[in-house]
């Protein structure tokens, strides 16, 4: 038997949408790709329903190195209300408990912030997309399931106060990939005494990405209107995942073995890390230094 015709068609290159608030990212990705008419396409790292912002979207080739997404670092603006805390962490959850916030000062915020940053460990909660023995976590959470997590270490590279208006919080937070941003803020709230929720939570940054050139969906919809070839020309070329890495400019000879799957030496490459490989046609890939220097696939185009 012939070998079944993919649908859609061959769209390569990133969209960097701003998920809408209330969907799900796999309701956005697919929304999208229908959009595109798209035969593959895949998002780099869910967002919750009540959330919204930048929600990476990998066509074609592009999808080789999501995963490099998922594993990048994150920024999120969130509001955090202290002196209720929920089920979930957040506004969609039943009340649990309510406390007084009076007496909270800033400088004790501030504080209490301090004990956030670098290195922390994480309870992930139950209402998330971890499994346990197979079943999702927050299925388990809605049947009143409760079962014992790990800890997991994850880092705050930056946590700044942005405004302080009690009972109100909001935060800009700088993390690594597994980082639950209603822990932070409900381990925030234990810290002080008072409880907290997240009662709003926006994606500000995904690795090289920022919020600067992120695409709504009402704009989607107008390009679409105007025909596939204004919607192509809102995607940014599969490389620019990856800016934040070195280059490394092969010549014809060790394009050729490195595609055969050899490693090969180049003069001058860095001496470790994943790096962007080049052709003289242009991006090829990625590629990883090994001890003795040399530069090996890793993922290729």
């Amino acid at each position: 038997m012939g070998r079944r015709r993919q649908k859609g068609r061959n769209v390569q290159g990133i969209l960097l949408l701003n998920k809408p608030f209330g969907e799900t990212s796999n309701e956005a990705l697919q929304k999208v790709k229908r959009m595109f008419d798209a035969r593959k396409a895949g998002h780099t790292g869910s967002l919750d329903p009540l959330a919204t912002g930048l929600l990476p979207i990998c066509f074609g080739n592009a999808t080789k190195i999501s995963a490099f997404l998922l594993d990048a670092d994150k920024r999120y603006w969130v509001r955090v209300r202290l002196g209720v805390t929920t089920t979930t962490a957040d506004t969609e959850g039943d009340v649990l408990e309510t406390r007084p916030v009076t007496g909270i000062t800033r400088s004790a915020i501030l504080e209490a912030m301090e004990g956030f940053r670098g290195e922390i460990q994480q309870i992930p909660p139950m209402y998330s997309a971890l499994k346990h023995k197979g079943e999702r976590l927050y299925k388990l959470a809605r049947e009143g399931i409760e079962v014992e997590r790990e800890p997991r270490s994850v880092k705050i590279y930056e946590l700044n106060l942005l405004s302080c208006d009690l009972p109100e919080l909001e935060l800009d937070v700088r993390c690594s990939k597994g980082t639950y941003v209603r822990t932070l803020a409900e381990d925030l709230g234990v810290v002080l005494g008072t409880g907290a929720h997240v009662t709003a939570l926006r994606r500000t940054g995904v690795g090289p990405f920022g919020e600067e050139g992120m695409i709504s969906a009402e704009t989607l919809h107008e390009k679409r209107e105007q025909g596939l070839g204004a919607l192509d020309a809102l995607l940014l070329p599969i490389e620019r995942a990856l800016d934040d890495w070195p280059e490394v400019r092969l010549s014809p000879d060790t394009a050729f073995y490195l595609r055969q799957g050899q490693a090969v030496l180049v003069p001058n490459a860095p001496v470790s890390g994943r790096v962007r490989l080049y052709n003289a046609n242009g991006f090829i890939g990625v590629g990883e230094i090994l001890d003795d220097g040399r530069v090996a696939p890793k993922r290729l185009m």
